[in-house]
């Protein structure tokens, strides 16, 4: 039996101008390096700690599990 990734999906609304060193380089981490850009990742606690660090930045847009 194949477990259930689940994923979620985040779009950045917020610019890393004048934002730390590290907020800038979570955005790369997350995928993400300009406004309206999206990045479906698996979801994990990293990546969710990720998000949180950058909260005011992006937008969690989907969550769902796949195949």
């Amino acid at each position: 039996m194949v477990a259930k990734k689940k994923t979620v999906t985040v779009e950045q609304f917020g610019s890393p101008i004048g934002r730390t060193k590290d907020q800038e380089d979570t955005l790369k981490g997350l995928g993400l390096n300009k406004r309206h850009r999206t990045s479906t990742l698996e979801d994990t606690p990293a990546v969710r700690g990720m998000i949180r660090k950058v909260q005011h930045l992006v937008r969690v847009v989907d969550e769902k599990k796949s195949a």
